[in-house]
C-alpha cells in the first residue's frame, strides 16, 4: 500500500495551482498562502536522489521564500530519507496511516446530521471551524473557503455538521481519487462540540461519499489513540507510515 499512497501523494500535489518538478520530487505550491501544510513536496516512488537533486528541491522552496518541507511514505522510497537527513532535514513527525475499503466500512448508527456545503457562508464556516479545531495552524480565510469549494466541486468530498447557531460544529474533507485511492483529511471538531459523535459522523459521510463515487480505498492519518479508535470503528485499519520532514535555516 505504501507505493500506492506515495503515487497518490505525487498525483495530488500535481493538482496544486503551482507545480514544480525537480529530479525525483514533486513540489505543490499554493500562491495564496505561505502555510507549510499547503506548500510541500513529495518524492516519486523509488526515488534515489543525489545531493544535487536534494539541493535543487531546496532551491524550489527558497526562491519562493518557503520552508523546504516534505510528506511521504518512506517505505515507498527508502533512499530518500537518508539523503534528506544528510542535507540537514529534520523530522517533524512520523504518523501511522489507516486504510478503509468498502468491505470494512461500517458507518455509525445515529449521530448528528451531516450536510454537504452549498453556500459561500457554509464554506467560510467550515474553514473557520477547522482553523479553530487545529488550534490556528492555519488562519481562516476566503481563499481557504474557496479551496474547500474547489475540492468539493472537483471530485472530492466536504461534509460538515451544522452547529445550533447555524455555523459549523465540525467537518472532514477528502481530495479526489487518484491511482485507486484518496486521502481523507481535515477531520476537525470545534472544542465546544467535541464528544458528541461529530468526528465519526463527518468521517463516515466523507468516506461513504467517496465509495459511492467508486473510489476503491480511502486512507487517513490520526493524531492520537482517541481518534484512532473513532476511525477503527468506522472500518479503518493500519496500513503503513508517513514521514514529515523540513529544513530550517
Amino acid at each position: 500500500m505504501d507505493t500506492i499512497v506515495q503515487q497518490y501523494a505525487a498525483a495530488n500535489l500535481r493538482r496544486r495551482p503551482l507545480v514544480v518538478e525537480t529530479p525525483g520530487f514533486v513540489c505543490g505550491f499554493d500562491p495564496d498562502t505561505t502555510s507549510p501544510f499547503l506548500n510541500y513536496a513529495t518524492p516519486l516512488p523509488g526515488a534515489d536522489p543525489t545531493a544535487d537533486d536534494v539541493w535543487a528541491l531546496v532551491a524550489a522552496f527558497r526562491e519562493r521564500g518557503l520552508t523546504p518541507r516534505l510528506e511521504f511514505a518512506p517505505e515507498a522510497a527508502p533512499a530518500v530519507a537518508p539523503a534528506l537527513y544528510a542535507a540537514g532535514f529534520t523530522i517533524e513527525q512520523t504518523n501511522e496511516y489507516l486504510l478503509c475499503v468498502p468491505d470494512t466500512f461500517t458507518p455509525p448508527a445515529g449521530g448528528p446530521a451531516v450536510e454537504v456545503p452549498v453556500t459561500d457562508e457554509d464554506y467560510l464556516a467550515i474553514d473557520g471551524a477547522l482553523s479553530e479545531a487545529f488550534s490556528g495552524e492555519f488562519a481562516a480565510s476566503a481563499s481557504g473557503a474557496a479551496r474547500l469549494r474547489r475540492l468539493q466541486e472537483g471530485g472530492g468530498a466536504v461534509r460538515f455538521v451544522r452547529a445550533p447557531d447555524g455555523t459549523c460544529a465540525g467537518a472532514a474533507t477528502c481530495a479526489a481519487e487518484a491511482v485507486g485511492t484518496a486521502e481523507l483529511a481535515g477531520v476537525g471538531t470545534r472544542m465546544a462540540h467535541r464528544g458528541r459523535g461529530v468526528a465519526a459522523a463527518v468521517t463516515a459521510a466523507v468516506a461513504g461519499a467517496m465509495f459511492a463515487q467508486g473510489t476503491p480505498s480511502v486512507w487517513l492519518e490520526y493524531s492520537g489513540d482517541g481518534s484512532r479508535r473513532v476511525y477503527e470503528r468506522i472500518g479503518f485499519r493500519p496500513a503503513g507510515t508517513r514521514l514529515y520532514v523540513h529544513l530550517l535555516g
